[in-house]
């Protein structure tokens, strides 16, 4: 059986719309589902950013690949080879530095808990600034 397979140009769109979906939970006062789908946005933000790294015809190592499918936005990071660029980042742009505090805080794990509009507009404000904002950074590399 054959998979279908998840592309960068598809990942790009995802990410996309979970953000307008994100700010528009958010303006709607659904505060934990806008929680929740600001962090899948950074998410295929980042599986954009190794998809990029990726090479056709090229069978890759068992456990780079097992690591791919994890929600842990920081080994993401790692696997998209950016932990340099986001620490260079964090030490120079306050604006940004704030912003990922925020975003790292987010895990697969908030669809089960509660958040107040407050953590979500927050995260939501964290992914889309359009200066320091996460997305702007993962954008310049997918």
């Amino acid at each position: 059986m054959r998979h279908k397979a998840v592309y960068r140009k598809d990942l790009q769109g995802l990410s996309r719309v979970r953000a307008k979906e994100a700010k528009a939970l958010l303006d709607a006062g659904m505060d934990d589902g806008a929680y929740y789908l600001a962090g899948y946005a950074v998410e295929c933000a980042l599986k954009a950013c190794i998809a990029k790294a990726t090479r056709r015809h090229e069978f890759p190592d068992k456990q780079f690949a097992a690591e791919c499918f994890k929600h842990d936005l920081g080994v993401l990071v790692k696997l998209a080879e950016l932990e340099e660029s986001r620490r260079t980042l964090m030490k120079s742009n306050s604006g940004f530095n704030k912003n990922w505090n925020i975003v790292s805080s987010w895990s697969e794990q908030s669809r089960y808990r509660r958040h107040d509009n407050a953590s979500a507009a927050a995260l939501v404000e964290a992914i889309m600034e359009r200066r320091n904002g996460i997305l702007s950074w993962l954008r310049r590399y997918w």
